[in-house]
C-alpha cells in the first residue's frame, strides 16, 4: 500500500500555482516576502504613499502568494463607538490614545474612513447602529472599551460585522481584540515572587472585565506558588487618578503598618500613585517596597524611580481590531473569535529583591 505523506499534502500548492501556500495568506506574509514593514505593504496595496517600483514588487509578491486583496474596503467607512469608559481613560492615562493611534494608522493605510460616535447610553447605541445600518458605505462597527452587557445585547441583531476593541464578549457573540490581561498579571506577580516577595499587594479599580482578568492573574500566580490571595492583600480605589492611589496607600500604612513588601497595580497610573503614597508614609521604593505597574505608558520610564511594568501592545490592539473586522467582509463566514495579545515585562528600577 502506498503511504501518503500528510505533511507533503499540507505543503502542496493550491490551484496549480507554484509557491501558493495552503493556509490563508496574511499581509504579514507579503511584507516578509518583500522585506518591508506591514504598513508599507498595506500602503502599497492601497496605492498610497509608496514609490512605483516598490509597489510593483509588492503587488507581484501578493499575486504570487495568492493574497486576497481587500479592495472592497477601500473608500468605505467604519463606525467607531467610544464608550464612556474609553473617553474617561483617554483623558486620565492615555491608554486609549495609543490604541486609537494604531487603529487610525491602519485605517489610513487601507483607505478606510473612521467615523467616531460617543455612546453613553442604550439610546446612543441604537442611534449609532441605525445610522451604520442605513449607510451602505459603512462596512462595520468597532466598540472601544465597552463593558456594558446591555449594549452587546442590543447589537446582537446587527447585520454588519462588529468587533470589540480592548474588551471582550463573555458570550462570544462578537469578535474582540484585547491584551492577555490574565497571563500578563500572572507574569508580573511571578516577577515579584521571584524577587523574594511573599506578600504582594494588588492595587486596583474594579468595574471592567479586563481589570478583573488582571486580578485573576495575580491570584493565579500566588496560588501556583502556594500563597493565599486573601482580601487583606487587595486595595481598591474608585478611580484611576494617581492621587487617589497615593492616599489609599498612605492611609493603609497608617492603619496597618507596612504589611506587604511589594505592590502590583492594575495600571501604571495607580502604580505611580502607590509610589507617592509609600514615600509619603516614610518608606522608600524599591528599598522598602517594590512597585510594579501594567501598561508601559511612555511616561513610565520618566518617573523616579523608573517604573517596572508589563508592556501592553496598545497600538497593535487598535490595528488588529480593524483587520479582524475586515476578515468578516471576505465572505469566509468565520465564527466570532477573541484575539489576545501577549504582553512582556519591562524591568526598571522600581522593583528589587526583598530585604531579608
Amino acid at each position: 500500500m502506498k503511504t501518503t505523506d500528510v505533511g507533503a499534502i499540507m505543503a502542496a500548492p493550491r490551484g496549480g500555482k507554484r509557491g501558493a501556500p495552503s493556509r490563508r495568506v496574511r499581509l504579514e506574509d507579503v511584507a516578509e516576502r518583500c522585506g518591508v514593514s506591514v504598513s508599507t505593504a498595506s500602503r502599497a496595496l492601497a496605492g498610497k504613499g509608496v514609490r512605483a517600483d516598490l509597489r510593483a514588487k509588492i503587488l507581484d509578491a501578493a499575486k504570487t502568494l495568492n493574497y486576497k486583496f481587500p479592495a472592497s474596503i477601500a473608500g468605505r467607512k467604519v463606525m467607531l463607538a467610544a464608550s464612556s469608559a474609553a473617553m474617561v481613560d483617554h483623558v486620565r492615562n492615555q491608554f486609549t490614545s495609543y490604541v486609537l493611534e494604531g487603529l487610525s494608522d491602519r485605517a489610513r493605510a487601507l483607505g478606510v474612513e473612521l467615523v467616531s460616535r460617543p455612546i453613553a447610553s442604550a439610546d446612543d447605541e441604537v442611534a449609532m447602529l441605525g445610522e451604520a445600518e442605513a449607510d451602505p458605505a459603512v462596512a462595520g462597527c468597532l466598540f472601544l472599551t465597552l463593558d456594558d452587557e446591555s449594549f452587546l445585547t442590543l447589537a446582537s441583531d446587527f447585520a454588519k460585522p462588529i468587533v470589540l476593541v480592548n474588551g471582550d464578549d463573555p458570550w462570544m457573540k462578537h469578535s474582540s481584540v484585547t491584551p492577555c490581561n490574565r497571563s500578563a498579571a500572572r507574569l508580573a506577580t511571578e516577577h515579584l515572587l521571584d524577587l523574594g516577595h511573599q506578600r504582594v499587594l494588588f492595587l486596583m479599580r474594579r468595574g471592567r472585565r479586563t481589570i478583573e482578568r488582571r486580578f485573576e492573574g495575580w491570584q493565579d500566580a500566588l496560588r501556583a506558588r502556594g500563597f493565599i490571595s486573601t482580601a487583606s492583600l487587595v486595595e481598591e480605589v474608585n478611580d484611576w487618578l494617581p492621587e487617589l492611589a497615593a492616599a489609599a496607600m498612605r492611609d493603609r500604612i497608617e492603619r496597618q503598618g507596612l504589611d506587604f513588601t511589594a505592590v502590583l497595580a492594575a495600571g501604571d497610573s495607580l502604580a505611580v500613585g502607590a509610589m507617592l503614597g509609600i514615600e509619603a508614609a516614610g518608606y522608600k521604593v524599591p528599598t522598602d517596597v517594590s512597585v510594579m505597574g501594567m501598561d508601559d505608558l511612555p511616561q513610565a520610564a520618566l518617573h523616579n524611580p523608573p517604573l517596572t511594568t508589563m508592556h501592553i501592545p496598545m497600538r497593535e490592539i487598535g490595528a488588529a481590531s480593524l483587520d479582524l473586522l475586515l476578515d468578516d467582509l471576505d465572505g469566509m463566514d468565520l465564527p466570532p473569535r477573541r484575539v489576545e495579545f501577549a504582553c512582556h515585562l519591562v524591568q526598571r528600577r522600581s522593583t528589587a529583591a526583598r530585604r531579608t
